[in-house]
């Protein structure tokens, strides 16, 4: 076999700038004397599409030597690639999935954090992929693994990950090419070259293994709350509540505030004070009943979108410049139960049950809304929905919610005198309840047709079989592996 040519898989998402750094590769390789080509297959199934850039680079003087010119492939094969960057965790997963990452030759530079595919985020449970897994099966795919956070680098040094990458594939040593040779490639660029640098030098320190100094400085001490109803809240988790349950009931505290007020998050405590027992069952109560207490209704949604907090982020996101305009567009598209539900008890119950005044509402919000959440009357228009919070209390979704917390309440209680393990379970279902809109309809008829389960089976429902019906019940958004589960038990 003759001298074959050094072979570079690149897997990045739209945005990220795995053409730049293609680009970059080549454009060294090109400049040392070497024969260079770039190819990219475009995707767009995941979150913003995942592309494969492929580069191969072959010495021009060999090529010279031999009287002729390299035929250079067009696409990775499996078992055949020298170097694979990726620009996220997933991005190397699918990489030793596709065979791209071979034990005996192929070095694997990747950052370790995660984008969430559409999958993961739309999954009714926890659709996460683990990944600490993701980082086992890398590592011992890998002839050698080189992660670290390489989004966190990015923007700590006013970069992209490109730039990151970059000083990574340098620190790594796996080209025929000294760190003045990257440097030059990128000052050849001419844009943002000083903030590249500074990435690029960040990035071949840890490529190096040279100590994370980020990583050696002490986490500041939390501070404690200075307003003397709040820090009253947190005394009372503090004396009254076992030392392993605080950092949840805290979070609760914390959540419930934000959410709606003092009153609220005393609320929650007075419910966690009240139920039976502590360990397990106390912690995961705890825990679900803030997440129940803090469901996402209009107000929360509006709430959210006019934080100043979220337009700082998306600027951030967005890299606006100085002088350059951000315009943030909400689609919005309300059903009449969400309106209904945003209104007092009273008034939304008959709204709901009327037929003209339904009917002239429902062909009001038939179709969605774009609005300008930037713009003064786009902004005026939401926080005027977000300072409803006053009145939620008041509101047809609250009384709803409240009635079913209360009724979840009772059930883990009840359970919890005669099966503890099982009252852990139930009180687990409320992993079914989440979101707004269609998601929360069909998140609370899975949850109500599991608690009807419960109440048919009784005392005779074992803890592993409420187990087995609540992953059913997250597994599809439709309940079609509910049903076959409670057929399964005779529970239909």
């Amino acid at each position: 076999m003759g001298a074959q040519p050094i072979k570079i898989a690149i897997l990045a998402m739209g945005g990220e700038g795995g053409g730049v750094l293609a680009d970059w590769i080549v454009d060294m390789g090109e400049a040392n004397g070497y024969v260079a080509q770039t190819t990219s297959v475009p995707g767009v199934a995941q979150r913003t599409g995942a592309t494969i850039y492929y580069v191969e680079l072959f010495p021009k003087a060999q090529a010279d030597a031999a009287g002729g010119q390299p035929v250079l492939a067009l696409m990775p094969l499996p078992g055949d690639v020298d170097v694979v960057l990726a620009s996220e965790l997933m991005e190397a997963g699918r990489a030793v999935q596709r065979g791209l990452v071979t034990r005996d030759r192929t070095t694997l530079i990747a950052s370790t954090h995660r984008v969430y595919s559409i999958a993961e985020k739309s999954a009714l449970g926890d659709g996460r992929v683990d990944s600490a897994e993701l980082l086992g099966h890398a590592e011992r795919a890998a002839r050698r693994f080189i992660r670290f956070d390489m989004a966190e680098a990015a923007e700590a040094s006013g970069s992209v990950i490109s730039a990151v990458l970059f000083g990574a594939l340098c620190g790594a040593g796996v080209l025929p090419f000294g760190r003045a040779q990257f440097e030059a490639t990128i000052e050849r660029g001419g844009v943002g070259v000083k903030p590249s640098l500074k990435a690029f030098g960040a990035a071949f320190a840890r490529a190096q293994g040279e100590p994370d100094v980020q990583a050696a400085i002490a986490p500041a001490a939390t501070p404690q709350p200075r307003h003397p109803a709040v820090r009253a809240l947190v005394e009372r988790v503090q004396r009254g509540f076992p030392a392993e349950a605080q950092p949840v009931l805290l979070e609760g505290v914390r959540r419930l505030i934000d959410y709606q007020d003092l009153d609220y998050a005393a609320l929650y405590l007075d419910r966690v004070a009240a139920l039976p027992g502590g360990g397990k069952l106390l912690n995961e109560t705890a825990r679900h009943l803030a997440l129940w207490m803090s469901y996402e209704d209009t107000v929360r949604v509006a709430q959210l979108k006019t934080r100043a907090t979220r337009f700082e982020r998306v600027r951030g996101e967005a890299r606006v410049q100085a002088g350059q305009v951000l315009a943030i567009n909400e689609f919005m598209h309300p059903r009449l139960q969400e309106i209904c539900e945003t209104l007092p008890g009273g008034i939304g119950r008959w709204l709901m049950n009327s037929t003209a005044p339904r009917k002239l509402v429902e062909r009001m919000t038939q179709k969605g809304r774009v609005i300008q959440t930037s713009s003064l009357r786009g902004y005026m228009m939401l926080r005027t929905v977000a300072g409803m919070k006053r009145w939620r209390r008041s509101t047809l979704r609250y009384a709803d919610e409240n009635r079913r917390i209360e009724e979840w309440l009772a059930r883990i209680a009840e359970t919890a005198a005669r099966n503890p393990e099982l009252a852990v379970e139930v009180a687990q279902c409320q992993r079914l309840v989440k979101g707004y809109s269609d998601t929360h309809e069909r998140g609370l008829r899975n949850y109500d047709t599991v608690m009807a389960a419960v109440q048919r089976a009784g005392a005779a429902i074992a803890p592993a079989t409420l187990r087995e019906l609540r992953d059913a019940a997250l597994a599809d958004e439709h309940g079609h592996q509910l049903q076959a589960a409670l057929a399964r038990h005779a529970l239909a």
